[in-house]
């Protein structure tokens, strides 16, 4: 069965798309840490981020990197934080997250909860970054 993400990626579902290639995708959270939290994911359905090619995960770690450049440009942080989790839904992603304080990085904390209005907005600020 398709993940969540690749249902995204297919356009069967509505994701916020901040960046995407012909390889990956970037994508608002919809439950944020803090505004800006972005995750970026293979269009690859690979669950373990460690199973992927030496050279897609380059490409992978790269293609988070710009975006984390754009979502730098967008939203006020002294910098991106990145995790990888890989436990909640079964197809590779990292998570990048405007760090103000290291518990803006907390996944134990409750996630913010933005309307649908707010995420369209966020998406295209960050979007709209050279």
């Amino acid at each position: 069965m398709a993940s969540i993400f690749t249902k995204i990626i297919n356009g069967e579902i509505p994701g916020h798309i901040v960046a995407e290639d012909d390889h990956y995708i970037a994508i608002l959270d919809i439950n944020p840490l803090v505004k800006g939290h972005c995750l970026v994911i293979p269009k690859i359905e690979e669950d373990y981020i460690f199973n992927l090619e030496d050279s897609e995960l380059s490409r992978l770690i790269l293609f988070s990197k710009n975006v984390a450049k754009k979502i730098e440009k967008a939203i006020p942080c002294l910098r991106v934080g990145v995790a990888v989790i890989g436990l909640e839904v079964p197809h590779t992603h990292i998570h990048l997250v405007p760090l103000n304080a290291m518990d803006d990085i907390n996944f134990s904390r409750p996630k913010l909860n933005p309307t649908q209005e707010e995420l369209v907005k966020t998406a295209d600020i960050i979007k709209n970054q050279d």
